[in-house]
């Protein structure tokens, strides 16, 4: 084989360590730089209080580096114009499966749950499917994956939708829905847990919020919720992977004293040492 064939053999076979290494090197090395939703409470928040926030500080001690924050709304072009523009280096909440990221191993599996007044003669309701729900006003995001259990159940007539896409410096539609569960205007309420728990921990002591873990038809209620890091930047994933398997216990301790609900892997009941 002449030289110049073999060197170019040689080319071809370095180019994926090349580009590993070029894309190994978008990553900061002198901060833990998030892209986050400045006005996502509870989960993120530009004054810091919210618990992607202390997950991110956490995070961000053991490395040794100071948290640098790229914030953007969390609506279209979120990761295009954040992760992928190279702006930033983490999304510290990501569903897992997502294509549009790399997703590191899971921190938390949690579900959509039913928001109910403890003294409602409801408090004791589980399920979507439970026949006492039929003729009552059940609040939900529009658009999110229980809707399509209550359409089963005959649910949606008397819904009461709330908004999914909205700028959330402005409105809150979990929020609202919670204060309207209270004031009687609707008989329960359907949110993701990790929105649920911590604003009903916080604002609403009157309320109970009891984790979707029952359904037995698709869509799932629950999901693992992951890191999102950017395509092909195996060796900064496995470095989270290892901060996140080593760092478990705080990370479960910081989500539980929020109020989220966390479920084991399968989502089939709440983690252990956490109830």
């Amino acid at each position: 084989m002449p030289a110049w064939a073999r060197l170019a053999v040689i080319a071809l076979a370095l180019l994926p360590g090349v580009a590993a290494a070029q894309m190994a090197e978008l990553v900061s090395k002198t901060a833990f730089r998030v892209c986050a939703d400045p006005s996502n409470d509870p989960m993120s928040s530009q004054d810091g209080t919210g618990f992607e926030n202390k997950i991110a500080d956490l995070l961000a001690a053991r490395l040794e580096k100071p948290v640098e924050y790229t914030w953007f709304p969390m609506a279209t072009g979120f990761v295009r114009r954040t992760l992928r523009a190279n702006e930033c280096d983490v999304i510290i909440g990501f569903a897992q499966g997502h294509e549009m990221v790399q997703n590191t191993n899971h921190y938390m599996t949690s579900a959509y749950t039913i928001v109910l007044p403890k003294d409602s003669p409801l408090a004791d309701v589980t399920t979507i499917s439970d026949p006492r729900l039929k003729g009552k006003v059940l609040g939900i995001i529009a658009g999110s994956p229980p809707g399509t259990h209550m359409a089963r159940q005959g649910l949606m007539a008397k819904a009461r939708p709330y908004p999914l896409f909205v700028d959330r410096r402005y409105a809150s539609p979990a929020s609202d829905m919670l204060v309207d569960l209270e004031a009687g205007e609707i008989d329960a309420a359907i949110l993701w847990g990790p929105i649920s728990g911590p604003l009903v921990k916080r604002e609403h002591p009157d309320l109970k919020v009891v984790p979707l873990i029952h359904e037995t038809d698709p869509p799932r209620l629950f999901y693992r919720i992951t890191m999102g890091v950017r395509l092909g930047e195996d060796q900064w994933k496995r470095q989270l992977n290892s901060l996140l398997r080593r760092n478990q216990g705080e990370i479960d301790q910081i989500l539980t004293e929020a109020g989220v609900p966390l479920l084991n892997n399968m989502g089939t009941g709440l983690k252990e040492g956490t109830q």
